[in-house]
């Protein structure tokens, strides 16, 4: 998918349509996160990964990997986010995480929404953010808290295999993952790019709110 000003205005209007659920950050286990959309450029850096076209800039999200060393989630898939402080919104919050983690500062303006919010097994609300962030971004990882950045394609997550179900110990909500590459990511990251891929990219008003994470990730 090309990395465009006509991809900017599909996701705006997609978002503008969709009512996004939420709610949950009043309560002290709030949380926020940044799906920024960029172009591919380097840094997706995973095995599998298709080659672009000769002369294709494709669009891509901005994903990292926690720091080993951290308490929680160590290692894991992550989108640029944290706890909502006093006094923030959402909003705010994406946008200083992203600055803390990643070394980007994007304006305010950059907001294209909301998505859903989704509750993790852990009892935290995380809110996503959409941003646009535009070409040229030149994230540096922070090592207290990010091990690598990876901007993986866009397209990754339209794949015929995506998304990856089985059954989870509640019949009602599967366990879910998004393959990139070679591998996969799991929920609640992996929740938030599937809302992102129907929503955004496909016009589609798909809830994820049900999808469960795999016990390593509970905690």
């Amino acid at each position: 998918m090309e990395f465009d000003d006509a991809l900017k205005a599909l996701i705006a209007a997609n978002l503008a349509r969709f009512e996004a659920r939420q709610g949950g950050g009043e309560t002290g286990h709030g949380a926020a996160v940044a799906v920024v959309v960029t172009e591919e450029g380097p840094g997706a850096d995973l095995p599998g990964l298709p080659a672009p076209a000769h002369g294709q800039t494709r669009a891509a999200l901005l994903l990292t990997r926690r720091a080993q060393h951290l308490r929680r989630h160590a290692g894991q898939w992550a989108l640029p986010g944290g706890r909502i402080d006093a006094g923030e919104s959402p909003e705010d919050t994406a946008l200083r995480e992203l600055e803390e983690e990643v070394g980007l500062r994007l304006p305010f303006s950059a907001i294209l929404g909301r998505l859903d919010d989704f509750t993790t097994r852990s009892g935290y609300t995380i809110s996503p953010v959409v941003l646009w962030g535009g070409a040229g971004l030149a994230p540096v990882a922070n090592p207290l808290e990010v091990d690598s950045i990876h901007r993986i394609p866009v397209s990754e997550f339209l794949r015929e295999d995506a998304p990856m179900l089985r059954p989870g110990p509640e019949a009602d909500r599967p366990i879910l993952r998004m393959p990139v590459g070679n591998t996969w990511i799991a929920a609640p990251t992996a929740a938030l790019l599937l809302q992102f891929r129907e929503v955004c990219l496909l016009g589609r008003d798909t809830r994820v709110a049900h999808f469960d994470q795999p016990k390593f990730a509970w905690r």
